[in-house]
């Protein structure tokens, strides 16, 4: 029996450490790109004239659509001409009469069979091509955008990109220990990864919010992506067709992270399933391509083959338990490769001193995350039906009585 037990345990360590390495691969090269300085870029002749649509789709959002149209309405706009466009997706709440009170040109959407983003960004971009925009911003109904978010990213598709990508990050960062830890992931997910591809001349990625795309990309390729993750299902398209999303690192949009009830779980077992299901789906064929001499497909290859960082690392730790000298060497570099990375996402993703403290509770969170795998594998199911993250000021009115004020403290 022992025999037998330490077989089994040499064979899954060597798995473990299999498992990890395009992962670690993927986050070695694209953390040491980040942190050199990237090549100069010549600034093209401006047309005169841009015409700019930002479209924010919506379901059920009457909490948090008026705030974000303000901060749409407040940001630079320089010379260009902006309308803010939001998409009102199978809402039964009041989200279309409060965006159009608040300025916002209101484009209303039901379905029964086609729920989801990716439905509500192809109607939205379908319905006001007709309307002769030069390029599209998304932004999602809880979003607070920089004062420069408009002229930077529109500014660079006037320059001549395809498509653009902006930092990212968490607004509600000091929220709870939980929101810390993933506004370092998001540092690392939407900085780190997309400023190291930028530095290497690759596209950057499409992050789902704070991205945009000229209107002549989407006349090529169309927003056909409809899966849970079509931000990642769409930006393997653009890829195929020969373009490229560029990082605009000067700007930044900030999304609201869930601190409490099913939305924490909600949200993260729908990305991580939607990519799982991504990687089971698009992997093989982007191999074929590679092994096909399409070298532009390996890094969306070793991207998908990247696991979620957590179970990147709960991996790394099976490996460094394994009895072999060589499976551990490599659990013992790929765990020096995640220090990097967390290390370059606070020195490029404008962290500080308390987000490196903040990692002493990663073993909590990584264990949390364990335990959400099974909401994870049925999120990766092809049948898996899109389910809305509540937002946390939907959670307050329903814990707090009338009259209550919430204590953030």
């Amino acid at each position: 029996m022992p025999h037998i037990l330490k077989t089994l345990w040499i064979i899954v360590g060597g798995i473990a450490a299999l498992a990890t390495l395009p992962g670690s691969i993927e986050l070695l090269m694209l953390s040491l790109a980040a942190i050199l300085p990237g090549r100069k870029q010549r600034s093209p002749a401006i047309s005169a004239q841009w015409r700019v649509a930002v479209v924010i789709p919506a379901h059920n959002e009457e909490t948090s659509i008026a705030a974000c149209i303000n901060s749409l309405q407040s940001a630079d706009k320089a010379d260009m001409l902006v309308d803010i466009c939001v998409i009102a997706d199978n809402c039964n709440d009041s989200t279309a009469e409060i965006a159009a009170s608040a300025g916002a040109k209101v484009l209303e959407r039901t379905s029964e069979t086609e729920r989801g983003k990716g439905y509500a960004l192809n109607y939205a971009f379908t319905t006001l091509a007709a309307d002769t925009y030069d390029c599209y911003l998304v932004v999602d109904a809880d979003t607070e955008v920089a004062e420069n978010f408009i002229t930077a990213a529109a500014g660079k598709m006037r320059s001549g990109s395809a498509a653009v990508q902006v930092r990212y990050l968490v607004s509600n960062l000091e929220e709870s220990v939980r929101t810390r830890l993933m506004g370092l992931a998001l540092r690392a997910f939407n900085v780190v990864r997309p400023l190291g591809r930028s530095h290497l001349g690759l596209s950057a990625g499409i992050l789902g919010n704070g991205f945009g795309l000229s209107a002549k990309t989407l006349t090529t390729v169309p927003y056909l992506a409809s899966s849970v993750v079509e931000d990642l299902e769409y930006h393997l398209s653009l890829v195929r067709s020969g373009r490229r999303v560029d990082f605009v690192n000067e700007t930044t949009v900030y999304g609201e992270m869930p601190v409490r009830g099913k939305g924490v779980k909600t949200q993260r077992s729908r990305w991580e399933g939607g990519r799982l299901r991504m990687l089971v789906d698009k992997s093989p064929g982007l191999a074929a391509k590679v092994l096909s001499g399409e070298v532009k497909m390996l890094e969306p290859l070793l991207e998908l083959l990247l696991l979620p960082l957590a179970f990147h690392v709960a991996l790394l730790a099976v490996a460094l338990s394994a009895p072999q000298q060589i499976v551990r060497g490599i659990a013992a570099a790929g765990f020096g490769i995640v220090l990097l990375h967390l290390s370059a996402a606070i020195l490029v993703g404008g962290g500080t001193w308390r987000d490196a403290a903040t990692l002493l509770a990663a073993p909590f969170y990584i264990l949390w995350k364990l335990m959400m795998i099974p909401a994870l594998l049925k999120n990766a199911r092809t049948d898996n039906d899109w389910v809305r993250t509540s937002r946390n000021a939907e959670i307050t009115s329903r814990e707090q009585p009338a009259g209550d004020i919430v204590d953030k403290g």
